[in-house]
């Protein structure tokens, strides 16, 4: 973080989820704070009262022109950027054999190429600060994948690498990187902000058709906070030592555990194998 009284934070996709939270929890504190959405009406109430210290831009991920010119005008505004957070994202539910391609291909374009853009628009700033904080949003599902969920945990996995390789890069330049991965919370991830491809292949009912089901049934009724994540998020960034993950939630934290289990008996179970593929020392 920067030796200043109020970090400027930059949030994309404010309109729901994590996004307004995150943004809500920001102004409140009297942080500096651009709130995006692609519409802007729809955070108008988050700005309300705290128009001193908000700035309301128009923003597309997809969009570079947007991106670019939502940069500028933070600067302008603002002078810097402190924390970037990547928030802006869509779910998609389907098998993998039935999803559809181009609604697959349109999640990468938000989860992925959205937030890379977003990243690449603000890392000149930060490096010139040499100082910043980059939080992207990823998931449980960007370390463990679930049936009906392949499309959408790769994008998360994506996150989760390219994420992991940044903070390598950034280091010695003061900048910071932060990977969010919750569980399930009450946003509007498993309602209106995913789109799903029915289970038409009877062969995949008990297991992609099931998860969907499980999904959407518990819609509304997740055991995750989001107003608590959103005042984690901002006490995690402020720490003296903060970490590169941090998952949120219970549930979140056995899934993690349960990938680790899996990965240790595999490594272990095959470990004479796995070095066997190597040149004889001698």
């Amino acid at each position: 973080m920067t030796a200043q009284k109020q970090p400027v934070w930059f949030i994309t996709g404010c309109s729901t989820g994590f996004g307004r939270y995150l943004a809500a929890h920001t102004l409140s504190l009297g942080y500096p704070t651009v709130v995006t959405a692609r519409n802007i009406k729809q955070v108008e109430d988050l700005v309300a009262g705290h128009e001193d210290h908000a700035l309301v831009l128009t923003l597309d991920v997809t969009k570079p022109e947007q991106v670019a010119a939502a940069v500028d005008a933070a600067e302008q505004r603002f002078g810097r950027i402190d924390v970037l957070v990547n928030n802006a994202g869509v779910g998609y539910f389907g098998s993998f054999e039935e999803s559809d391609i181009a609604a697959v291909r349109n999640m990468f374009e938000i989860n992925v190429w959205g937030l890379t853009q977003m990243t690449r628009a603000v890392l000149p700033l930060m490096r010139r600060q040499r100082s910043g904080h980059i939080v992207n949003i990823s998931s449980v599902g960007g370390l463990a994948a679930f049936p009906a969920l392949s499309f959408y945990n790769s994008s998360k996995f994506a996150v989760e690498a390219l994420s992991e390789s940044l903070s390598h890069e950034v280091a010695p330049l003061g900048i910071k990187v932060l990977i969010i991965e919750p569980g399930p919370f009450r946003t509007d991830w498993a309602g209106r902000s995913a789109d799903e491809q029915p289970i038409g292949i009877p062969d995949y009912d008990a297991t992609a058709g099931e998860r969907m089901r499980m999904i959407r049934g518990y819609s509304g009724k997740q055991p995750g906070d989001p107003q608590r994540a959103a005042a984690i998020i901002v006490q995690t960034v402020e720490a003296a030592d903060p970490p590169l993950r941090l998952l949120l939630g219970k549930a979140a934290m056995n899934g993690a555990r349960n990938k680790l289990v899996w990965l240790q008996r595999d490594f272990d179970n095959w470990a004479e194998i796995s070095a066997s593929a190597d040149f004889p020392e001698d």
